[in-house]
């Protein structure tokens, strides 16, 4: 039998300590415009491409209740031109991991720690 799950990236979920907080920030780093708010813990970021959702994760908790960070870069953004969009984080005071790596890459932070990256698309 096939598999019934299609082979499809449909959204990825980033943890994040204040809904409305990130939905700002995303929404200046990203240019993102639109989007819904769920469930007063959940933003549905409209992209291009597979979908993004802000969450605070209120049922991954630890059990300390801290939040689940990704300690790694998890998401990968894209973009026409790496050298602006290294330059337009580091202007905007966003934590910056790496520099730009072999002209192709930098990998930052979000404010609650998560590590992301851009990529140039070729």
């Amino acid at each position: 039998m096939a598999s019934p799950i299609k082979n499809k990236v449909r959204a990825v979920f980033i943890p994040v300590s204040n809904v409305k907080k990130a939905k700002e920030w995303y929404s200046k780093m990203l240019g993102i415009e639109n989007g819904e708010v769920y469930f007063d813990h959940i933003f549905a970021a409209e992209m291009d491409g597979a979908g993004m959702i802000l969450d605070t994760m209120p049922m991954w908790r630890k059990e300390n209740e801290d939040l689940p960070t990704y300690n790694v870069p998890a998401v990968q953004f894209g973009t026409n031109d790496i050298k602006a969009s290294f330059q337009f984080m580091k202007e905007n005071g966003v934590e910056l991991v790496t520099d730009i790596q072999h002209d192709h890459f930098f990998v930052f932070k979000d404010p609650d720690g998560n590590m992301l990256m851009v990529c140039e698309d070729k």
